[in-house]
């Protein structure tokens, strides 16, 4: 009997919090905070649904999620003390809460951890040693993403093209959003995995990262993140390069002269002013309309590699949250 999605879920946090765990109270916060605060764990569950699919064993798919997790919460506390970012899930971002310093320290610590957690299964025989290379090839992609993100907004980068934004996009979120789960799932059962996996899996993780750039606009409460939070970050999604294209020059120019000031010195009117530009634009629509072709091509680059697995109840639900990637729900 294949777990549900919330036995799974359940199962990770507990795992995550026990791992987290530590005798001095303060430090201990620190390092549970986010991992506390929730989410959906699709990626873990993705790893978990992928490696039973696959034919692994459960507690091999339940550590590579929970070291996948790990990866996730450390890089959240990095990304938001490198974007000045006000919320996570929903409540003040870690750095906001603590001075900055221990917020970085806390994230290298969880950093730490997914490397130690990642060991262990290697020396008790749950993992080869390809998972170990796929976790490395994890950070040093989504580390090139991060640096081209920043990179963009630190030097005021504005010629920038929607194959820009789906470049960085591939590395900095899509390869450990969709393509790793699937890559661990095949390596946990001694298996290679096929190169579907990558195609399909970045442009579904594209066709993700498009529609949280989207919520960051359109979202409520329950999106757990600042509305416009991008636009005071600077963020070069792909509905602001699109509408920069399309835009008239004093449109355009009084955009950019927005977007280059620091997040502290941007007035208020103005981020609402672009705001509800970018909502009134065809930007919008047409960013819809690229994620969802850019779904459909990846699941036809997937299903041939995914209908002969062997753990079919599994690959229900694996598929069922591959599509929630784009769709948001779970």
């Amino acid at each position: 009997m294949v777990p549900t999605p919330e036995a799974i879920r359940q199962a990770l946090q507990e795992r995550l919090l026990a791992r987290l765990d530590h005798p001095d109270p303060l430090y201990r916060d620190l390092l549970q905070d986010y991992p506390r605060r929730g989410g959906k764990m699709l990626r873990g569950l993705l790893t978990v649904y992928s490696a039973l699919a696959h034919g692994a064993p459960l507690e091999a798919g339940l550590e590579a999620a929970t070291a996948l997790e790990l990866f996730q919460n450390w890089v959240l506390i990095h990304d938001d003390i490198e974007d000045g970012s006000e919320e996570r899930r929903g409540r003040p971002a870690l750095h906001r809460l603590h001075p900055m310093p221990l917020a970085l320290n806390a994230g290298d610590a969880l950093h730490a951890e997914m490397w130690g957690l990642l060991a262990e299964g290697l020396a008790r025989g749950l993992f080869p040693p390809e998972v170990l290379l796929e976790f490395h090839e994890v950070v040093r992609r989504t580390a090139y993403g991060q640096h081209l993100d920043l990179l963009w907004t630190l030097s005021g980068t504005f010629d920038l093209r929607p194959e820009d934004y789906f470049r960085m996009v591939a590395h900095k979120a899509a390869y450990y959003t969709a393509v790793a789960p699937l890559r661990l799932g095949a390596l946990l059962a001694g298996k290679t995995p096929p190169a579907a996996y990558e195609e399909g899996g970045l442009k579904l993780g594209m066709a993700f990262q498009i529609v949280d750039d989207i919520l960051n606009l359109e979202g409520d409460e329950a999106y757990g993140k600042e509305r416009a939070g991008d636009l005071y970050e600077g963020k070069r999604t792909l509905i602001l390069l699109r509408f920069l294209e399309e835009a008239p020059p004093e449109e355009r120019a009084r955009a950019e002269r927005l977007l280059r000031l620091p997040r502290e010195e941007k007035p208020a009117e103005e981020v609402r002013w672009l705001w509800e530009r970018l909502l009134a634009s065809q930007a919008l629509s047409w960013s819809k309309a690229t994620a969802r072709r850019l779904k459909e091509e990846a699941f036809q680059a997937l299903r041939p590699a995914l209908e002969d697995l062997p753990g079919k109840e599994a690959l229900g639900h694996l598929q069922g949250l591959l599509t929630a990637l784009v769709e948001r729900r779970a």
